[in-house]
């Protein structure tokens, strides 16, 4: 395993500009950076996987995101598993609040017993701190301005999907 590899973890649904921040400080600190989606099966996506590689990928592009970010999904097995499989010794996650370190930290002692894998956990801008995905789907699903939360390809995406109800 390398420190030098790291993993972005997270459903990106929809990616929002909390994770283009964390992604974008990750990349700067580590010479290669996988941002992965995953399939959370505690949460009701809006968005298919490759819908949000998609997005990802877009947000990544236009955000001027420095370094070797490689883009991909994993629904099979445990995290720890596809960071092992690419040689990546650390996992990056975003942190906006006490209960985000309270769901995060014993899966982070889980991951290091595993695998001997680190955790990182880095702290949005604090102007992205108390957006969340969901937050996002639920402005998007009543019609309202996503933009100020979102990277433009989100918003565009979202703008249109909501002429056609996604």
């Amino acid at each position: 395993m390398n420190p030098r590899i790291a993993v972005v973890p997270g459903s990106f649904d929809p990616p929002t500009f909390g994770h283009l921040d964390v992604i974008r400080r990750a990349a700067a600190l580590y010479d290669e950076l996988h941002v992965l989606v995953v399939h959370n099966p505690d949460k009701a996506a809006m968005l298919p996987i490759a819908q949000r590689l998609a997005l990802l990928e877009q947000s990544i592009e236009e955000g001027d995101v420095p370094g070797k970010v490689i883009v991909g999904s994993w629904s099979v097995g445990l995290l720890v598993d596809y960071a092992q499989e690419v040689g990546a010794g650390v996992l990056v996650k975003g942190i906006r609040s006490q209960l985000d370190v309270a769901y995060e930290t014993p899966m982070a002692v889980v991951n290091r017993h595993l695998a001997g894998i680190e955790t990182v956990f880095l702290l949005p801008e604090p102007s992205h701190a108390l957006v969340s995905s969901s937050l996002v789907r639920q402005v998007a699903g009543l019609g309202g301005d996503v933009s100020p939360y979102v990277p433009p390809a989100v918003a565009r995406f979202l703008a249109k999907a909501s002429t056609n109800d996604f």
